[in-house]
């Protein structure tokens, strides 16, 4: 979940009684997307849900959380050993755990599960999860990283950690979380963390865990982009610090990748140089070489568009490296979304084959068309086997009254080392969704169960089959059975895409 860009905000919160934010932000956009959640139980409680769950198909479009309430925010993986074993997870919008998700059949079906939370802090408190990101490593072990906020009565965000579940057997369980990073909520924010393991076979490093995120809001002590690296399989972990040590350390959305000889990248925004920022290690995360730049850009940190009525697209990278042994092997890959000359929101790539050293001029991923379209939340995956780019978004082109309300979401591939892009791009969803408009159980302008899509939605590709997941809301009037209340419909889906 996102935070303002400078955290000036000032939470006035009662445990039972929903009071204002008094936020001084850059933009209305960056007030804190927590707080409906944090609203919504004080005064009701958590909802209903959290048992097996059972997904719906819808013409090849999979429900996969078919569950009580809304759900946003998702991330998917698959087990590189045994492709057909898939794990996903989401935020819950009106419930205190993280969901998690895991399938058998390669998407066609699914279940849910809960994962655990570490006790309140302080005498009537609470705390849920947020902001899930998924790997596997080469032992079969999925791995499931969160952040976790402390909210106390009258006190505000007491604190932040980090949380990392570990899952044996493809999802269905997590026995083993380990909690670290704890931070009071005075000093900074932990958010939006982002997971990946090392699953080179050949490699010194392989199955290092390595988890990255924003450390919100700080200086040179307090900020900057982390990351932990565990070498015992999740069960314990060291943090380092990836950007440079003496800067202000604003930045948001981390996003590391494994290269093929073990290398460690990560990029993230950094809102203060509007820049997207990039670091290399070469000794399994232990060190950092000095701070690079991908690309500048033109958005700071997020953007108001239309089909989001409450919150802004976040300027958020995607990094990833061609694992396979194909001709680009190694090559590096950077996408992120920025404004268009039209005053629209486009997704940019640059690549690079000299680990980061210098990149490419940005360029366009998706179809340019006529009409005035934006796409935001997109995710990257590049197929460890086949080495094509892989790229999912949000899209309004099919929004033919011209308000750039209604969003599906598309697929565009490179097969030729992000030279050229598959067009016209891939229609994955069947359906339109519509965030703007109201129609679930709040008397408003437009939907806000208090994530309205989230921050990034996730893709994963292997040996030719792509598997973007995102937040539906198809269903937004629907009801389930077994809910006490009518609680409107945010769903997590997912489809095939070969």
């Amino acid at each position: 979940m996102k935070m303002p860009a400078f955290f000036r905000v000032c939470l006035l919160i009662q445990f039972a009684v929903a009071l204002p934010i008094c936020a001084v932000a850059d933009s209305k956009t960056h007030n804190p997307t927590w707080w409906d959640k944090y609203q919504y139980i004080a005064n009701n409680g958590p909802a209903d849900g959290g048992g097996p769950s059972a997904s719906l198909n819808f013409k090849g479009n999979v429900d996969v959380s078919n569950e009580c309430g809304p759900q946003s925010e998702t991330f998917i993986t698959l087990n590189p050993l045994q492709s057909k074993n898939m794990a996903a997870g989401s935020n819950e919008i009106f419930r205190l755990p993280m969901r998690g998700y895991f399938s058998s059949d390669s998407g066609t079906n699914w279940g849910g599960v809960d994962l655990p939370l570490p006790p309140t802090q302080g005498s009537n408190g609470i705390d849920f999860g947020s902001d899930p990101t998924l790997a596997f490593d080469t032992r079969s072990s999925v791995f499931y990283g969160y952040i976790v906020i402390f909210f106390g009565n009258g006190n505000g965000v007491n604190a932040t950690e980090m949380a990392v579940a570990r899952s044996t057997d493809g999802g269905q369980t997590y026995p083993n979380v380990t909690f670290f990073g704890l931070e009071g909520g005075s000093n900074h924010f932990n958010d939006k963390p982002m997971i990946t393991t090392d699953t080179n076979l050949n490699s010194s490093f392989r199955d290092n865990v390595y988890i990255a995120w924003d450390a919100a809001a700080g200086g040179s002590t307090g900020g900057g982009i982390r990351v932990a690296t565990s070498t015992d399989h999740g069960a314990s972990f060291t943090i380092t610090r990836a950007d440079d040590p003496s800067g202000p350390g604003r930045s948001i959305g981390a996003s590391p990748a494994v290269g093929p000889n073990g290398e460690v990248y990560v990029a993230w925004n950094d809102y203060v140089a509007n820049a997207i920022a990039f670091n290399r290690s070469f000794d399994g995360g232990k060190t950092w070489d000095a701070q690079n730049i991908v690309s500048s850009k033109s958005i700071p940190f997020d953007i108001a568009i239309p089909a989001e009525s409450f919150r802004g697209a976040l300027i958020y990278p995607v990094l990833d490296v061609d694992r396979s042994s194909g001709p680009h092997r190694g090559r590096l890959y950077c996408s992120w979304i920025d404004k268009t000359s039209a005053g629209t929101t486009d997704i940019y790539l640059s690549f690079s084959d000299d680990k980061g050293a210098h990149w490419s001029p940005r360029a366009t991923v998706a179809d340019q068309l006529s009409i005035l379209v934006d796409r935001f939340n997109h995710w990257m995956s590049v197929d460890p086997i086949t080495g094509d780019v892989n790229i999912s978004f949000y899209d309004t082109r099919n929004d033919t009254t011209g308000s750039r309300y209604m969003t599906d979401v598309y697929f565009t591939q490179s097969t030729n080392g992000g030279a050229s892009w598959s067009s016209p791009n891939t229609r994955v969803t069947n359906t339109s969704s519509n965030e703007h408009d109201c129609g679930g159980i709040f008397p408003c302008s437009g939907i806000n169960y208090g994530n309205q899509y989230g921050d990034y939605e996730g893709l994963v590709s292997f040996n030719g089959t792509s598997y973007p997941i995102w937040t539906d809301s198809r269903r937004q009037l629907d009801a389930i059975s077994g809910c006490s209340r009518n609680l409107a419909m945010e769903e997590v889906f997912t489809a095939k895409v070969k």
